[in-house]
């Protein structure tokens, strides 16, 4: 990992992706408690290091809204497994790098899911540069 000089610390949100029934259906009762053994000891490594933020599970059902004033409202499982986000964590690292490595210790992405790392803008991304709403 490098990580450039004078970096300081800042929030990145993981988003456990590939995270629909599809994916554990496979493992044995055995086997999803050993992979939720191993998802705690992560999870619990990295909040010992005071890395972790928040983190939460998701329910497999929701609702995804679209349409300019969210008329079409679509209920839960979804089409495409690997759209189901199972959770997040939200954690502190100097740059994305450092996230994108503690990204790599995720337990789930054996069994198929992916991580999705991204920085956790101060201001909406639209408002940059739009006078008294961020920096430019």
């Amino acid at each position: 990992m490098h990580t450039p000089p004078n970096a300081t610390a800042a929030p990145y949100l993981l988003l456990f992706r590939n995270a629909g029934e599809e994916s554990h259906r496979h493992l044995t009762p055995e086997q999803r408690v050993e992979l939720t053994r191993q998802w705690n000891d992560w999870f619990d490594r990295l909040a010992a290091q005071g890395k972790v933020q928040d983190a939460r599970p998701l329910e497999l059902g929701g609702r995804v809204l679209s349409g300019a004033r969210g008329e079409k409202v679509t209920d839960g499982p979804y089409a495409e497994a690997k759209e189901v986000v199972g959770g997040f964590f939200i954690i502190t690292a100097l740059g994305i790098d450092e996230a994108t490595d503690i990204a790599k210790g995720c337990p789930g992405l054996a069994i198929g899911l992916t991580v999705e790392v991204r920085p956790i803008a101060a201001c909406s991304p639209v408002l940059k540069g739009v006078e008294g709403h961020g920096p430019a």
